[in-house]
């Protein structure tokens, strides 16, 4: 089983990469950790409602009393970014949670009920506005980490709440919808769904000119990009990251921290 392991100081040597999600991250050894280390801003969490409590796990045949999202991510988190605070002094409102000035991104999988554990979370949040982004009647609050709902996502429940601490995760065809940039900030989709590249060889023409759209639409109406059952490998992140795919899913996070920094030299 993995263990759990307190937040570090930050200041990781490895650079920052905002295009980097840790899929699945609860799996590594460190969770949150191993991805913050590695320079990933972007990090995704399954949870289950069990008994008002909201546990992390891919199954309910792995739900453990001590594996909460309380534990494994928002007391780290918040830990963190006062140590990051108390480095450089800052004062402001907003405190990046590495010091880099960029917001991480907590991508959570609802895998219970989707009200019922929407609303434990949300009022879980709500207790850690000095480390969420959230919304009440007097606007947008940025802070240094966003929550993002996605899985069993109550949409219209969360459109109409206040306060809200969560966006949710949409999907492709959200992006003919109304909702808002600040609700729903970033798309996410099946890869083999959409396209018939597999990661080998070159990427077809017909699907180079589909992620363009997609692209380009979700651009202009403010949201990022990302893909789950993408290929995990070299090849497939440099036809992710040359097409402007705003966050790269692997489940090799020391994989994708060497190729980020290679393409940035």
């Amino acid at each position: 089983m993995t263990t759990i392991s307190s937040a570090q100081e930050p200041g990781s040597a490895a650079a920052a990469h905002p295009q980097a999600h840790a899929h699945n991250d609860y799996l590594h050894e460190r969770p949150l950790l191993d991805a913050l280390d590695n320079g990933f801003r972007s990090v995704e969490a399954d949870i289950f409602l069990v008994e008002g409590d909201l546990w992390v796990a891919h199954s309910t045949s792995e739900l453990s009393a001590e594996r909460t999202l309380k534990a494994l991510y928002l007391d780290p988190l918040r830990q963190r970014m006062r140590s990051s605070a108390q480095a450089d002094g800052s004062s402001d409102s907003f405190k990046s949670v590495e010091g880099d000035g960029l917001p991480v991104t907590l991508l959570i999988d609802l895998k219970s009920e989707g009200e019922s554990t929407y609303r434990a979370l949300n009022q879980l949040l709500s207790t850690y506005d000095d480390v969420f982004t959230h919304v009440d009647s007097e606007g947008v609050h940025r802070r240094g980490v966003t929550a993002i709902i996605s899985g069993n996502r109550p949409i219209e429940l969360v459109r109409t709440e206040l306060p809200r601490f969560v966006g949710v995760d949409g999907r492709l065809g959200d992006l003919e919808g109304d909702y808002s940039a600040d609700l729903m900030p970033l798309i996410s989709d099946h890869w083999g769904r959409n396209f018939k590249w597999r990661g080998k060889g070159e990427l077809p023409e017909a699907d180079r000119q589909k992620l363009s759209l997609i692209l380009e639409r979700a651009h202009q109406q403010n949201r990022r990009v990302r893909f789950w059952a993408t290929p995990d490998h070299p090849a497939a992140w440099t036809v992710l990251h040359n097409a402007g795919v705003d966050l790269i899913n692997t489940d090799d996070l020391q994989g994708l921290n060497k190729f980020l920094q290679s393409q940035s030299k």
